[in-house]
């Protein structure tokens, strides 16, 4: 992850970088470039300006006279800029300077030439004599048509080289300022962005790892910030992954062990039986006819998983079609009763059914309506050894609420939510009497999920259990439409 940093850095400090040495320097050069032609544009027709009151002066001057060299020179003082006059023939006849070594020299043709047709002129120039460039205008000397030569005004430039020193000086500073700012910007923001990344890294490692439980804790609403709530998310979705595979492996655990069991015991007794019936060691008739009906039995209870694990896998893979009618649920509760009070009287139990008066009709398979109620009667009675189990149905709202209520051993509050879990036997290891597959519970919380049911458990232990489904009416269905 340090190289990452180390990347974002560089990145971020090379753009902000070329951004302000780019951006200050092509603004530095456009500002240098019209800031001078502007002050240029200024200081020319400034002096042109004053060359004219200069004309406007001396005008009355025809000719070079002492009155218009103390002339000249008061106009000096006053605009702070040199004076020369120069001739028809283009020669300098007066200075405002005293001693000036420029009289009687001539100046440029083009420039004369210019000046003698009316017409101003404005130049720069490098005059022998001095150090410093001068900035030159000249205007026409006379009155009207009368023109008797040129006036031109010098002014130096050093103070305006001086003004653009300073200013690219200024941007100058400016750039570096820049350049510290966007160093000190892009480390900040190089940190800002690395240190949620890192945690970010470290997280990532750790779920990698396999531990699913650790969370991202960034506190931005950026882009990173929805990095961070994405991972977290997927940590979560993992976490749920990791715990129903563990919960998956515990019940493939559960299923190999109970049908292990389930298959050994009855295929145990089977083989001795078969073995003490082949060696002829069951001479009498009689106890070679228990022998037949105990294999019978236990050839049926081998039926019985292999019939449940069938209904249970087509259940949960859609492959099992109800054919729904209007159902009668009292009829069907007093065969399930009938079926089940041999049985059930033989350990001394009460069998009862409590059923109201003109129950309207569910809308239903009959034949999975009463393997559910068979389900719930056949664990009341196995795990019931004394008192009774009751029946009961009533109307409630668009459902008939159905109960099987037994006063026997109870379900303890670890086991109670778990009972729906395919495999999942309460009596695991208490009694070898009571056999069966742990499929059966599976089973009814399927069927009753394919009639659009509900169902319900309550229990206590040393108390007994009471089994709800609630199974829709015809009402329920022309509601629905």
């Amino acid at each position: 992850m340090l190289g990452t940093s180390k990347s974002i850095f560089r990145r971020l400090l090379f753009s902000f970088l070329a951004t302000v040495v780019i951006g200050l320097g092509i603004s530095g050069l456009l500002i240098s470039l019209f800031a001078r032609e502007y002050i240029y544009d200024s200081k020319e027709e400034e002096m042109l300006r004053m060359a004219k009151k200069v004309n406007v002066a001396i005008q009355g001057y025809d000719r070079v006279s002492k009155r218009l060299i103390d002339q000249l020179v008061m106009l000096d003082e006053a605009f702070d800029t040199r004076i020369w006059l120069f001739d028809k023939n283009g020669k300098i006849v007066a200075t405002s300077t005293k001693d000036e070594v420029f009289t009687g020299k001539a100046v440029a043709v083009s420039i004369a030439s210019n000046v003698l047709k009316g017409k101003n002129a404005v130049t720069e120039l490098q005059i022998e004599g001095l150090e410093d460039p001068m900035l030159s205008v000249s205007v026409p000397w006379g009155e009207g048509e009368k023109v008797y030569g040129g006036i031109i005004l010098h002014a130096p430039i050093e103070g305006i080289e001086k003004t653009f020193g300073q200013m690219r000086e200024t941007i100058l500073w400016a750039t570096l300022f820049g350049v510290l700012l966007s160093t000190a910007m892009v480390s900040y923001l190089s940190w800002s962005i690395s240190r949620p990344l890192r945690t970010i890294e470290r997280t990532a490692a750790e779920i990698g790892r396999g531990n699913y439980a650790e969370r991202v804790s960034v506190d931005t609403s950026d882009e990173i910030g929805d990095v961070a709530h994405t991972i977290n998310t997927m940590a979560e979705k993992l976490e749920r992954v990791e715990q129903e595979r563990h919960h998956l492996e515990q019940v493939r655990n559960d299923f190999l062990a109970n049908v292990s069991h389930e298959l050994r015991t009855p295929l145990t007794a089977m083989q001795g039986f078969l073995e003490a019936l082949q060696d002829g060691l069951v001479e009498d008739e009689e106890a070679r006819q228990k022998y037949y009906a105990v294999m019978y039995t236990e050839t049926m209870q081998v039926n019985r998983l292999v019939d449940d694990l069938m209904d249970l896998m087509k259940l949960e893979n859609n492959e099992v079609n109800l054919a729904k009618f209007p159902v009668d649920v009292a009829e069907i509760m007093n065969k399930v009763a009938f079926s089940f009070r041999a049985e059930a009287e033989e350990k001394g139990l009460a069998l009862v059914v409590d059923v109201e008066n003109d129950l309207p009709k569910i809308y239903a398979d009959r034949d999975r309506v009463a393997q559910i109620l068979k389900n719930f009667v056949k664990n009341a009675v196995k795990f019931t050894e004394h008192g009774e189990i009751r029946l009961s149905a009533a109307a409630e709202e668009q459902y008939i609420k159905i109960q099987v209520a037994d006063t026997g051993m109870g379900i303890s509050q670890d086991d109670i939510h778990r009972i729906w879990e395919r495999f999942f036997k309460v009596d695991r290891g208490r009694s070898k009497n009571n056999k069966g597959t742990g499929l059966g519970l599976a089973i009814v919380k399927e069927l009753v999920e394919r009639h659009e049911g509900k169902w319900k458990v309550e229990s206590e232990p040393g108390v007994g259990s009471t089994f709800t489904v609630w199974l829709p009416t015809m009402g329920f269905y022309r509601q629905s439409t």
